[in-house]
């Protein structure tokens, strides 16, 4: 996008952040292990990542940019879509970003 429509051209918006912390009880699985490890007691487990929780149907991008602009703007998110799990479409709107005003 940067690339074709130049860095002052858009506004990319992430609508959703990873604030949700992923654990993993990481669990032996060699001889003598059982008196090494306590099993599911206390399996509180290590932070291994993040990641976003996300509902059907929600918003995940936004991008503002010119109506000249809009073919590049679609094509960087169809292209962006593709590192997202699950099926993601892209929408086009008649407003002016996030308001509730029509683009005129």
């Amino acid at each position: 996008m940067a690339k074709y429509a130049g860095k002052d051209a858009f506004h990319l918006r992430v609508r959703v952040h990873p604030f949700h912390v992923l654990r993993i009880n990481k669990m032996l699985s060699c001889s003598g292990a059982d008196r090494l490890q306590t099993g599911m007691r206390g399996a509180f487990g290590k932070p291994q990542g993040t990641c976003a929780r996300v509902n059907i149907g929600q918003v995940l991008l936004s991008v503002r940019c010119k109506d000249s602009n809009s073919h590049h703007a679609q094509e960087a998110l169809r292209r962006a879509k593709f590192k997202f799990p699950g099926r993601q479409k892209i929408i086009v709107s008649r407003k002016w970003y996030v308001t509730s005003f029509l683009r005129n």
